[in-house]
């Protein structure tokens, strides 16, 4: 079976660590899952010896894996209409609507985004991250919409995995929150990690948290309400919405990070991926793309001007 294999010597911030967390950490692009079942496979060598997914790391290890190229996915390919942005030979951004989950998962094998863009794409996505997420690099939550970009060959998905670890992704969203937030604009510092309590949240984790900082703008007030837009630096797991909720402005419609009841039929969050920009991995030039905003968050917007 074709393999690619990547390889790189452990650094101090390594020391300790698990092989499958500190190959998560150089390569984000792969889910933790799918690193597990590479080592299970007998893929993944430290200082030419196999190891296994508790081996501990050490300074000046020499790790090297390789990961299969993907088999033909028994994902079914689902005629579902995409709003395209964007498409070239080597990427296809699209915007997302909401309710629509990104990839599959047990339980849930069709109407995603991967069931879309398998048929869309026919066989041009990128297979690094296996048979349940070919082409996709990072991921919004079923209920925020917006742009996404979804790769069709490996070297697009190592480039923009590499800009995504570096933080060279421009990545803007759009959100409505409780509360008036008093500061014109500011920035949220503050890592985020597992729940201590609740495996299926994330929350503020002093101790085992991932750095994450998060800024925003407020764009406009009302009663209650305030509209901002939040740039992201870093990418982790419901960064927004956790870090809008530990500040006490927890997103609207959010039912997970906030007891708060929106007085307004929502499905979700009020969040929506608008921009997103990148240096091309073929062209070599930044591009900008533009998700507008959904009918149901123009609408929401309307309303509430009309209350303040």
């Amino acid at each position: 079976m074709n393999t690619d294999e990547i390889v790189f010597e452990a650094v101090s911030d390594m020391e300790g660590e698990r092989i499958d967390k500190c190959i998560s950490g150089y390569l984000d692009s792969l889910s933790r899952s799918y690193i597990q079942k590479i080592i299970k496979d007998g893929n993944v060598f430290v200082n030419d010896t196999a190891v296994k997914a508790n081996y501990k790391v050490r300074v000046e290890d020499q790790i090297r894996f390789t990961i299969p190229k993907s088999v033909e996915p028994d994902i079914p390919a689902q005629n579902i209409a995409l709003d395209i942005l964007y498409e070239d030979s080597d990427l296809l951004i699209v915007n997302k609507p909401k309710n629509m989950v990104v990839h599959p998962a047990p339980g849930h094998y069709e109407g995603t985004l991967v069931n879309a863009v398998l048929y869309h794409c026919r066989g041009e996505l990128s297979g690094i991250n296996g048979v349940m997420r070919p082409g996709i690099v990072h991921r919004i939550d079923k209920d925020t919409t917006g742009s996404l970009i979804i790769c069709k060959n490996d070297t697009a998905h190592n480039a923009i995995a590499a800009l995504l670890k570096e933080h060279d992704i421009t990545r803007k969203y759009r959100a409505i929150v409780f509360g008036n937030i008093k500061e014109d604009n500011g920035t949220i510092c503050a890592p985020i990690g597992r729940h201590p309590t609740d495996r299926k949240k994330m929350a503020v984790n002093e101790k085992n948290g991932k750095h994450a900082v998060t800024h925003y703008n407020v764009l406009e007030r009302f009663c209650g309400y305030t509209y901002i837009e939040c740039q992201l630096e870093t990418g982790r797991t419901h960064q927004i919405r956790v870090h809008l909720a530990s500040i006490g402005h927890p997103l609207l419609g959010d039912d997970v990070y906030t007891k708060q009841k929106a007085p307004f039929r929502l499905e979700g969050q009020v969040l929506h991926a608008m921009t997103i920009g990148f240096v091309h991995p073929t062209l070599n030039k930044y591009m900008e793309f533009e998700a507008p905003l959904p009918d149901y968050f123009t609408s929401l917007l309307k309303k509430l001007r009309q209350i303040s």
